[in-house]
């Protein structure tokens, strides 16, 4: 949409009923319950019972995704932030832990100089962030036998700064005429061969190992937002064995789990994936000023089609999602015996606002250019789509709940009921408010003044070489020199708030 538009904020909606028709104005249709249902009352409070992992039933159908911190020792071991942060998942109530945070399974691979690395070295100390969170939930809620907590495996591939927060060394699956000068992919030497594609697989295969060894019920192979495996599923122009056709895309996940198996590994196995992507996105340069970029629009594709670099979208017209594919990798998953399937959209760094809709953007972002339920109601129904069509045993996870904010238990709570997911994933309300679901299956509400509104400085902090955390909504983060760095940061360079 390029015409302006007027933001009606989610905290202005005063009921449900108001929630519906305003979603009804912008032609959405979204299941959104009256009241919040409490005790056994509320389908969030059953068991899942599509399958069991590592022997057990997954107690409620809310999850905590991966949350980075990027607060990890530059050796890949998690630090006091990171152990308060597992913590709090504990506390969450969450019975299935969907990964904690991405763990690279090697140096190079990482995201950050300060991601947490599964290595043997490091195996101890992150068996003590389960053991952490494990404690928590026991001393919260009496039980963790129906607890479920899974390791996330990445390589960062085209983001990686394993070295340096500002220094770029990318490794990619294919050249990507659009995504490559924007990630200083300069040179065909940065895309894997198939020789270090095999030894990339070995990693996978020891991390996994050392999940199993530090406790973990089941490792993420993680295929979402523009990382190396979420990658390879839209290498089509890649030749040789890992691109070209479906078959080679997802070899490297097959190959993985094959080899996760020969090393007579039992650890069960889930795939966080970004179910449809889109071109990359930029500011409006004709709306941007210096500090202030101006409404989201896509990159020119206009030479480069049909579009043959991504998974889940229309070679056609890349702005438009299409699932063909998706369905096919959800039955692939299920042949391969992946039991949980956490079903995520695009890229934080490409084209955030089809993944986590926001009202405000984060520093390296732009504004919203149309009502972010638009993103939040198209990544629902295409989990709602998968679902219908996928095994039974899967386990399918959504996402991009967190922009309801007032109503998210009332959401949550009637697309499970309806069948639409199997489980509500919980992604950046989790640090200013890990027990919104918990206090809602509880107590029949929630306290607004911990609402996670969206602002954004949980990836502006970050993307400032800062730990991210919620600065505006958590003391522990707001007491920190971080925050103080934080606010001269944004007062230098401030984001803009979002259209009125």
């Amino acid at each position: 949409m390029s015409s302006p538009f007027k933001l009606i904020r989610i905290a202005s909606l005063k009921s449900p009923s108001a929630l519906q028709s305003h979603l009804s104005s912008l032609g959405l249709q979204l299941p959104c319950d009256e009241s919040i249902l409490t005790g056994t009352l509320s389908p969030l409070t059953h068991p899942i019972l599509n399958s069991t992992i590592n022997s057990k039933t997954i107690g409620n159908r809310f999850a905590i995704h991966p949350m980075e911190g990027w607060d990890a020792t530059p050796t890949g071991e998690p630090t006091d932030h990171t152990f308060r942060r597992w913590e709090r998942f504990g506390e969450s109530g969450a019975k299935l832990i969907f990964g904690g945070e991405a763990m690279a399974v090697r140096e190079d691979g990482r995201a950050n100089p300060n991601q947490l690395i599964l290595n043997p070295a490091n195996t101890k100390t992150i068996a003590q962030l389960r053991s952490t969170l494990l404690a928590a939930h026991q001393n919260s809620f009496n039980t963790t036998h129906d607890l479920v907590i899974g390791f996330q495996l990445t390589h960062s591939g085209r983001f990686c700064r394993p070295h340096d927060k500002k220094r770029l060394e990318p490794r990619v699956a294919f050249r990507h005429p659009l995504l490559d000068p924007k990630f200083g992919v300069t040179s065909d030497s940065q895309v894997l061969s198939d020789f270090e594609i095999q030894d990339l697989i070995q990693c996978y295969i020891r991390a996994a190992r050392c999940a199993l060894e530090a406790g973990a019920d089941f490792v993420d192979l993680k295929h979402c937002h523009g990382y190396l495996l979420h990658e390879f599923l839209g290498a089509h122009t890649r030749p040789g064995p890992y691109g070209g056709s479906f078959e080679n895309r997802t070899r490297i996940l097959r190959e993985i789990i094959e080899g996760i198996r020969a090393d007579q590994n039992p650890i069960d196995i889930a795939v966080r994936l970004s179910a449809f992507d889109m071109v990359p996105f930029r500011p409006n340069p004709a709306l941007s000023s210096p500090g202030k970029p101006g409404p989201g629009i896509p990159e020119d594709f206009s030479q480069h089609l049909p579009y043959s670099y991504g998974f889940g979208l229309n070679p056609l017209n890349p702005v438009e999602i299409n699932l063909l594919e998706t369905h096919r990798f959800a039955h692939l998953c299920a042949e391969l015996g992946v039991k949980i399937l956490n079903l995520s959209a695009g890229s934080p760094y490409y084209n955030p606002h089809i993944q986590r809709p926001a009202a405000y953007p984060p520093s390296d972002g732009y504004q919203p250019d149309h009502d972010p339920l638009i993103d939040v109601v198209r990544q629902i129904h295409a989990v709602r789509d998968i679902k219908a069509k996928a095994p039974q045993s899967l386990i399918l996870v959504g996402t991009a709940y967190s922009y309801l904010q007032e109503f998210l238990p009332h959401v949550a709570q009637a697309v499970v009921r309806q069948g639409w997911v199997d489980s509500i994933g919980l992604g950046r309300v989790t640090l200013s408010y890990p027990r919104i679901l918990a206090d809602a299956t509880q107590h029949g509400a929630i306290t607004q003044k911990s609402i996670c509104r969206t602002f954004s400085d949980c990836t502006t902090a970050p993307r400032n070489g800062l730990v991210s955390g919620c600065y505006p909504l958590d003391p522990y983060y707001l007491s920190t020199p971080e925050a103080e760095a934080l606010k001269a940061l944004k007062k230098a360079s401030p984001a803009p708030t979002p259209p009125s």
